[in-house]
């Protein structure tokens, strides 16, 4: 394979940005075409877990220089993660003293994809959807974007979420599943410490039974990020019938009748969730869908595979899904820079990737899925 080896990606989220990265660093030729008409369109949350594993990924994506960018532009990190219950009695905590400064834990979802898209605006393409592709005769693939007109490569890397439309292309018999929880994401503007203290350390688990949960999370920026105050994450997750409103309302509600939903759920909670809910930003919630995927056996290698949640979509339980797909793009970009130096040929570099990433997508499908089931436990 030599190096003029072309890639389309599909989709501008995490995975898709970081493989993007790595291989515009190597020289490989890279076109990423992204359906949200600029960078800060999208509400999928507002604060992502990074892990140990997630930064090594990162670091092997981005390269020190844009690494220090996504640094700077992190949340100070915490060093507890505590569950109470509603009367903000601890149930457990974990404490992860020690980190070190130069390690990303937990970053703003916006100011993070700002970050990742440094040095990369002859390549990404906002205002685009790929909105499906086809094999040439030449062993090619070309895509075509609903808006008109296409574009052709030698891969295309599927790194277009949960709904992935060229997932359904590729394997139309992978299921994704309603996991049966609903998230309403929102945000309080931080003025002053938090209390409880456990609140300011790190992520904080409210348990409410079966039915109901609260996750907290403080983004405080390691230096100004322009339009981003520092805040605290509000989420409430719960079964639809603890909602009691059906999806079709739901997901017609405005920000402030997602925000007196949640404040009422918790009325009867310890005054200080009411207090975050009654001071929280109310124009900042919003709902989404907690879905996750079946397994899907390995399949053949060629000129089209997937990445992150395009291929294995988890609830955030285990705050595993950006540094999966992380995990995903360093993988992926490693075997393909390894195909344009001619060690292998494109359909073994992907074949080898499969081969990996299926794997630990699974387990951390699986892991997501087995810690939403403690947070919810009676």
């Amino acid at each position: 394979m030599s190096d003029s080896t072309r890639v389309l990606i599909a989709g501008g989220g995490v995975g898709g940005l970081a493989l993007a990265q790595a291989l515009h660093r190597a020289g490989v030729e890279v076109a990423v075409y992204e359906q949200d008409p600029t960078p800060r369109t999208r509400n999928q949350g507002y604060r992502i877990h990074i892990d140990p594993n997630g930064n090594v990924a990162l670091g092997e994506c981005v390269g020190p220089q844009v690494f220090e960018v996504l640094r700077r532009t992190s949340s100070i990190s915490g060093d507890r993660v505590t569950t109470v219950d509603t009367g903000l009695r601890r149930v457990s905590v974990q404490e992860f003293p020690g980190i070190p400064d130069e390690m990303i834990t937990a970053v703003d979802r916006n100011a993070f994809r700002q970050g990742l898209l440094t040095g990369l605006d002859e390549v990404v393409r906002f205002g685009q959807t790929v909105s499906g592709y086809r094999i040439t005769d030449s062993g090619r693939v070309r895509v075509e974007f609903a808006e008109g007109g296409g574009d052709e490569g030698d891969l295309l890397v599927g790194a277009d979420g949960v709904g992935s439309i060229i997932r359904r292309r590729l394997l139309p018999d992978a299921v994704v599943n309603d996991f049966g929880l609903r998230c309403i994401y929102g945000r309080m503007t931080l003025t002053r410490a938090l209390e409880p203290e456990d609140f300011e350390r790190g992520l904080c688990w409210v348990a409410g039974g079966s039915s109901c949960g609260a996750a907290f999370g403080p983004v405080r920026f390691r230096t100004p990020v322009e339009g981003r105050p520092d805040y605290l994450m509000v989420t409430l997750v719960a079964t639809p019938q603890r909602l009691g409103v059906p999806d079709d309302v739901l997901f017609r509600m405005s920000s402030e009748e997602l925000w007196k939903l949640s404040s009422d759920i918790v009325s009867n909670w310890h005054s200080g969730i009411r207090d975050i809910y009654a001071n929280s930003d109310i124009d900042a919630f919003f709902p989404i869908t907690f879905r996750i995927s079946e397994p899907v056996p390995a399949w053949e290698a060629g000129p089209v595979t997937l990445l992150g949640d395009a291929i294995h979509a988890m609830p955030p339980t285990a705050g595993a899904g950006a540094n999966t797909a992380l995990a995903d793009a360093a993988t992926l970009a490693r075997e393909i820079i390894s195909a344009t130096a001619g060690l292998q040929s494109l359909t073994a570099a992907v074949g080898a990737y499969q081969a990996v990433m299926l794997p630990r997508g699974e387990q951390a499908v699986d892991n997501s899925r087995r810690m939403a089931a403690q947070m919810l436990a009676d």
